[in-house]
């Protein structure tokens, strides 16, 4: 029993700190263990403490890489050494037991198995596991400044003579806070000056004086504040005013003498790290009284513009181009003030300058007109914005991009602060028709392929055509006399008997020509001359490809003789042998001729036989078989004809005419045709005003 213990005794390690803590063997250890056997032990140590194995006893099968019979050694999982084949106590001793150790607070784990056979017995192994304190103080990460005590479980820290431990229990630092409120003169230096000043220093002294007054510090020439040879501070040395921060400072030369502070109160913080041996810095200071500075606020200029002020100094301040004064004390925009110097060295009245922000414009009033990505947009001043039409159907009439300005206006690139508008895309269906038809036995139109085209049904049959998204244009003799809201009104149709099956236009107000009467006398002939209506809606429509505005021409452009243009409308039509005549129910077009000057003179004859008066807000045009009709009154010719590819004007508003439907078909027809042109600045300026 004696000599066993002093086996023991002599396989611990030589540390006082090592606590025995038992034995890890194979199975049936020594008498051999049997085949596919196995063991699974895991062992932990507290905080600060290590646990080891030290094996006495290694006989194994051997095979290559330990492929048979093995032992696992793992520490916090992580595998450090795999055992087969026999080994002498020596050899364990030098080459294997120091590499079975657990990191501090860690574990180790032993992993055992036998295969299926084994050629003979062997005996296994025997080992011993311990308990060890770390020593902290040996490693290089324990952060003691200056020095460590290692004890079982832990370590601490202490420090030289003249410095106290901080918060943090590792870094010792100086005391070196200082508060010197009052003092009007005097002197601060850094810790252990003129010797190299401590490591990890972090010193704060407080200056305080009168309000009127402002502290100057001098410093010494012989400086020497730690400094990177790139330029960057090491340690540093800042000074803190109420309105900002001096500094950091470091190098070999030293911060301007004298330093003003312009301010009455002010804290010297020095900071240095655990290396380095410089000498550090030495500063008097002393007060004066408070002076003004040349920069009022940022982002403006002064006039008249001197280094400093005295009490009772005033001076105007202007901001620069793009800044504005920005203070809830004033109303609009000012980008100029005056202010004085005050006993305090600050200045009153004192509005910051900040950059003209225009913010996003209010376009609530623009229909469709929307800003590019606005979430992305910057609205301060010399920043742009971009505007587009939320819809296919409308274009961007104005320019596109925006600047904002001084003023906080947006502005076009000429100046104009006028925003863009979205008008109707007028004159281009979206279906081009393949072959011209006729009003008169023709063919009917394919939905979409004439969009302007509206149907009046009640209380008279007629046609209107739209020319913009809330205005249409008619023959003032289909509306006169009748209330707007008698008036039974249609769009984006081709077939009127689907008519009730879409929603009615409601009619806001209908405006006729001033110039408009059909009353005749005895020696006065009946007169369609500004024969011409504006009827406005209650609301907005929406436009798609089967409503469509129509474009108004140009004014003066001219109807010259035989141009080639579209008269459509759900007018009457004749059976081919022309004895029968009907109202169409599918909008019908016909493609005519503009006739002469003469042939338009040529006028028919009224129901009581007086010559139709002809005059030069008219023009007449038809052939052979071909030609407008009742019912088709009001609706539009157009240019070029259907088919020729857009944009299209109206030209014509479907008027009067002869007996469309009287006598042979293949006869010379013709009809009469308000004149647009003579009417598109009444159109605009009317719509304009309501």
């Amino acid at each position: 029993m004696m000599f066993r213990l002093s086996l023991f005794l002599l396989l611990l390690p030589c540390s006082s700190y090592s606590i025995l803590l038992g034995w890890v063997e194979s199975p049936g250890y020594p008498m051999g263990y049997l085949p596919h056997a196995s063991l699974n032990w895991s062992r932990c140590a507290p905080k600060g403490q290590t646990i080891s194995i030290r094996l006495i006893h290694l006989d194994l099968e051997n095979s290559q890489d330990c492929e048979n019979d093995a032992v696992k050694i793992f520490s916090n999982g992580n595998l450090i050494d795999v055992l087969c084949g026999k080994k002498e106590y020596e050899e364990l001793q030098e080459m294997v037991n120091p590499l079975l150790f657990s990191s501090p607070g860690g574990c180790l784990t032993l992993l055992f198995h036998s295969d299926y056979s084994n050629t003979k017995r062997h005996t296994g192994f025997r080992g011993f596991y311990t308990l060890q304190d770390f020593n902290e103080c040996e490693d290089q990460n324990n952060e003691c400044t200056h020095f460590c005590h290692n004890f079982i479980g832990g370590y601490h820290c202490s420090c030289r003579h003249g410095y106290y431990l901080a918060e943090d229990n590792h870094t010792c630092t100086v005391s070196c806070n200082e508060d010197l409120s009052g003092l009007k003169r005097g002197e601060i230096s850094s810790p252990s000056w003129p010797g190299t000043y401590a490591e990890n220093a972090k010193c704060k002294y407080s200056l305080s004086v009168e309000e009127h007054l402002q502290l100057e510090l001098h410093f010494s020439e012989d400086f020497d504040v730690e400094q990177s040879s790139d330029g960057p501070c090491i340690d540093e040395l800042k000074i803190e005013t109420y309105s900002e921060t001096l500094g950091p400072f470091c190098g070999n030369k030293p911060p301007p003498s004298p330093l003003l502070t312009h301010s009455s109160q002010i804290q010297i913080d020095f900071t240095s790290d655990g290396f380095g041996t410089n000498k550090g810095f030495k500063l008097n200071f002393k007060t004066r009284d408070k002076v003004c500075r040349s920069v009022v606020t940022s982002n403006s200029n002064v006039t008249p513009l001197k280094e400093e002020y005295h009490r009772g100094e005033s001076v105007t301040v202007k901001c620069l181009l793009g800044y504005a004064v920005n203070s809830e004390e004033i109303e609009g925009m000012l980008t100029e003030y005056e202010t004085t110097c005050q006993s305090t060295g600050v200045w009153m009245p004192s509005y910051p300058c900040e950059i003209v922000d225009c913010g996003l414009p209010d376009i609530k009033d623009h229909s469709l007109l929307q800003v590019v990505n606005p979430d992305d947009q910057d609205t301060k001043y010399n920043s742009q914005i971009t505007f587009h039409c939320s819809s296919q159907y409308y274009t961007l009439e104005g320019d596109e991009t925006y600047t904002c300005n001084a003023n906080g206006e947006w502005v076009s690139v000429d100046g104009g602060a006028e925003l863009p508008k979205c008008k109707e895309v007028c004159g281009m269906p979206q279906k081009e028709l393949l072959n011209a038809g006729r009003i008169l036995g023709g063919e009917n139109a394919k939905l979409g392929e004439i969009p302007w085209q509206l149907l009046i049904k009640y209380p008279t049959r007629g046609g209107a055509s739209l020319i913009n998204d809330q205005w249409a244009v008619t023959a003032a003799h289909v509306v006169e006399g009748q209330h707007k809201d008698a008036f039974v009104i249609y769009g984006g149709l081709v077939n009127a008997r689907n008519s009730d099956t879409l929603p009615r236009i409601p009619i806001d107000k209908i405006i006729l020509h001033p110039g408009y009467s059909t009353m005749s006398s005895s020696t006065t002939p009946k007169n369609y001359d500004n024969d011409i209506a504006l009827i406005k809606f209650s609301s907005k429509v929406n436009l798609g490809p089967n409503l469509l505005p129509i474009c108004l021409p140009e004014v003066n452009r001219g109807v010259n003789e035989n141009e080639q243009g579209t008269v459509s409308g759900w007018g009457a039509t004749i059976t081919i042998t022309g004895r029968n005549r009907t109202i169409s129910p599918h909008l019908q077009y016909v493609s005519i001729p503009v006739n002469s000057l003469t042939e338009c003179m040529d006028t028919p004859l009224s129901n009581s036989n007086e010559a139709m008066t002809f005059t030069n807000n008219m023009f007449c045009a038809g052939e052979k078989g071909k030609d407008s009709c009742h019912g088709d009154s009001g609706g539009p010719f157009i240019v070029p004809m259907l088919s020729s590819g857009g944009p299209y004007y109206l030209i014509g508003i479907v008027s009067w005419g002869e007996n469309c439907l009287g006598g042979d078909i293949k006869g010379k027809k013709k009809g009469y045709y308000t004149k647009v042109e003579n009417y598109v600045n009444w159109i605009k300026t009317t719509i304009q005003d309501n």
